[in-house]
């Protein structure tokens, strides 16, 4: 085994061009083998730095893909300094046999390739079938990974609808949407979209301050909600209008997040994604379903993987001596 570490940047990870179908793909199958017990991922370790601040790190070690991967993710928004990332993060890679470090991953591309995966992988079995709307609640880098996941899965999306506190950031998303022939409707109030939607994504950041402002009430009786957020956008007392509660893994979520980053204690997640991908099932009606989560880090060794394999192939990366 090569003393040396590959390094991807996060423009060799861009231009690994990952596919939406593989990146779902590869995270099914993480989800799979977790249920088999060919890979672990432990639940989070969190520094606060401050009311929005915190350094995060999540280890995973996988047989299955023969890695093991600890992921570091600082979230430190600085006021006024808007060309730099609030996240940022890095992939630490060791051979699962020889515990040998074997390569270091810029994060950002990684996160944001993997969450929006995930999402597409719990709406393989929540989601309606032919959905034709989504809305997107948050126009950042996140609603344009989704738009990619989504439209990949669900060739039948015709209408996209926007909210964000930015009109650049929407107008923004709203361009990358029209170039996926999806026709954007910009909304500066959350009860068009959500009544008129068969798949809305919320993806608002935590901030002091921060009110719960979605009515689950208004969804249409088949839809499906992936609360990137952990839930903190939907107003807890509604969030009963849901027939099904789903995360992405139960032994280390039990319930959504209220706008404080409190567990909601009057909701309790039923399944998780664990399950459905080793055992899918679909509900016998139409039914409103809550994917919320907040990232299990065997979806990111998952993507890892499939990075390095891309970049061996491709000879794309920066090789380093240790």
């Amino acid at each position: 085994m090569s003393a040396e570490l590959l390094y991807l940047s996060n423009a060799d990870v861009q231009e690994l061009q990952i596919s939406p179908r593989d990146a779902r793909e590869v995270v099914l199958a993480s989800f799979r083998d977790n249920a088999s017990g060919r890979n672990i991922g432990l639940p989070k370790s969190v520094i606060t730095a401050g009311p929005s601040s915190w350094f995060i790190s999540m280890s995973s070690a996988s047989e299955a893909n023969n890695l093991a991967t600890m992921k570091w993710v600082a979230v430190v928004p600085v006021e006024g300094n808007h060309g730099r990332p609030t996240v940022n993060g890095l992939v630490c890679v060791s051979d699962y046999k020889t515990g040998l470090p074997v390569a270091v991953l810029d994060g950002n591309s990684i996160t944001l390739i993997r969450t929006a995966a995930i999402s597409a992988a719990a709406a393989v079995y929540l989601a309606p079938e032919a959905p034709a709307n989504i809305g997107l609640i948050g126009c950042g880098m996140q609603a344009l990974s989704h738009i990619d996941a989504f439209v990949d899965l669900f060739p039948s999306l015709r209408r996209i609808y926007l909210l964000s506190r930015s009109v650049r950031s929407a107008e923004r998303t709203a361009t990358v949407a029209s170039e996926k022939q999806l026709y954007p409707i910009i909304v500066k109030e959350p009860d068009t979209l959500l009544s008129e939607s068969d798949i809305v994504i919320t993806m608002v950041p935590p901030s002091p301050g921060l009110n719960s402002f979605l009515d689950a009430r208004l969804l249409p009786p088949s839809s499906f909600v992936s609360a990137v957020d952990g839930g903190r956008s939907w107003r807890p007392e509604t969030l009963t209008s849901f027939d099904r509660f789903v995360t992405d893994n139960l032994e280390q979520y039990s319930s959504p997040v209220d706008a404080s980053g409190r567990y909601v204690e009057s909701i309790k997640f039923q399944d998780d994604l664990v399950h459905l991908a080793s055992c899918p099932s679909q509900p016998a009606a139409p039914s409103r379903a809550l994917f919320s989560f907040r990232g299990f880090v065997i979806a990111d060794l998952a993507l890892a993987h499939l990075a390095l394999q891309k970049a061996r192939a491709l000879g794309i990366g920066t090789v380093l001596p240790r």
